[in-house]
């Protein structure tokens, strides 16, 4: 059977965390859990601790001194997953805006449809987004709509952080030159995951928003994506 892990990163999700983790244990295909944890001061980390005891073989947990940003989370918990040789690795958040159920679609994308990297899309067939103020989903949309047009990469979720790549795909960019760090990080591994000729697949979900817990978005965020988008136009993508 492949080997497949799902990355989650938390920061004060003591809401989530427990539920989230059960919710990827009660699938079928034998998922493993890597939680990046940044030091919330909620005590997330000792309800991961107390369910490692349960689940020993399947849950593991990074403790990470302070809130250090998505991106490094991701970059820390994929260069984990590939050093232990998972076949798959995911990324999901923790707050069930992301519906478990949905990994499997993901694996079978990559594991039967030949794909590379499987994005879980809230754009690829109209939009799907529930429980999002309107301001929030046209700004998401149009980000999207602007990524493609500049890049001319066909992903119409380009902020997409629900998502399997195949363990070569993260053997092949050089982890350590990724240099946005919130959401601009899911476009350029996706940029990244485009030039150097990977397939990459869209699997429609509906995203539904938090309801437990606090929102990490931030209009700097947004900032950093922007800009960021024009500088990957011009930079050379290097395999490792």
């Amino acid at each position: 059977m492949d080997s497949k892990i799902v990355i989650i990163p938390t920061y004060n999700e003591k809401e989530n965390i427990e539920n989230i983790i059960r919710a990827v244990f009660s699938l079928d295909g034998g998922f493993h859990v890597l939680v990046i944890e940044d030091g919330s001061p909620d005590g997330t980390a000792a309800i991961v601790k107390r369910l490692q005891e349960e689940f020993p073989d399947r849950l593991f947990m990074i403790e990470r001194k302070g809130k250090l940003g998505l991106g490094t989370a991701y970059i820390t918990g994929f260069k984990w997953s590939v050093e232990k040789k998972y076949d798959y690795i995911f990324e999901m958040d923790a707050d069930f805006s992301h519906n478990p159920k949905d990994l499997p679609r993901l694996y079978e994308t990559c594991a039967n449809e030949g794909a590379d990297l499987a994005i879980g899309s809230r754009y690829c067939n109209g939009i799907s987004v529930i429980n999002w103020p309107i301001g929030r989903v046209i700004m998401s949309y149009y980000a999207s709509v602007y990524v493609r047009t500049v890049l001319g990469m066909k992903v119409y979720d380009t902020t997409a952080g629900f998502k399997c790549y195949r363990r070569r795909v993260l053997e092949t960019i050089d982890l350590d030159k990724v240099k946005m760090k919130g959401y601009g990080f899911q476009i350029e591994m996706k940029y990244s995951t485009y030039k150097l000729g990977f397939k990459i697949k869209e699997v429609p979900i509906i995203f539904v928003d938090r309801t437990e817990g606090t929102s990490k978005m931030s209009s700097g965020i947004f900032g950093e994506a922007f800009w960021g988008v024009m500088k990957l136009k011009f930079r050379k993508i290097k395999q490792k």
